[in-house]
């Protein structure tokens, strides 16, 4: 069983984004391209760029990388801070 989200490449995803941001509909990709109009939503969602304060813009997909890789560095000091109290008993 192959998986969906390794079905479409990176540029291949982005190049329909931009597709649609120069005026092409969702239905004219989907029927073009054979792609369903949910995974062009998916695409539009995660390459859009935002603009968060006054720095630059990032995709959504960009943010989602953010936020796990902060989980995994807070989980990574909650491991080095009970390693430093395991050695400051002894």
């Amino acid at each position: 069983m192959s998986s969906t989200a390794n079905r479409y490449s990176e540029d291949f995803k982005q190049t329909i984004v931009e597709l649609f941001k120069s005026g092409k509909s969702k239905s004219e990709l989907s029927r073009e391209y054979g792609v369903s109009r949910t995974s062009i939503d998916n695409w539009i969602k995660l390459y859009t760029e935002i603009k968060v304060d006054e720095s630059e813009p990032i995709s959504y997909k960009e943010l989602l990388e953010i936020k796990k890789e902060n989980q995994k560095l807070k989980q990574e000091a909650e491991i080095l801070k009970k390693a430093l109290a395991i050695f400051a008993k002894e």
